[in-house]
């Protein structure tokens, strides 16, 4: 998976199912995929993606929108 482009604020929803990317794994290949229960990143875009919580409790930023 290649990640040049993190999806944009507008693209995520509450719902959503996502991969996010937690900051300690910033670097690495361990992300996590969940359903995002809050967006926390105020402006439409962000270099490393938007941050989000995830219904688990997680917080991360999101690298990939999951197509339903």
């Amino acid at each position: 998976m290649d990640n040049k482009n993190p999806p944009k604020r507008s693209q995520i929803k509450p719902g959503s199912t996502v991969w996010i990317i937690e900051k300690e794994n910033y670097g690495t290949n361990k992300y996590k995929q969940g359903i995002v229960q809050n967006i926390l990143s105020p402006r439409e875009n962000h270099p490393r993606g938007i941050k989000v919580s995830l219904i688990d409790g997680s917080i991360g930023r999101v690298q990939w929108l999951i197509e339903e």
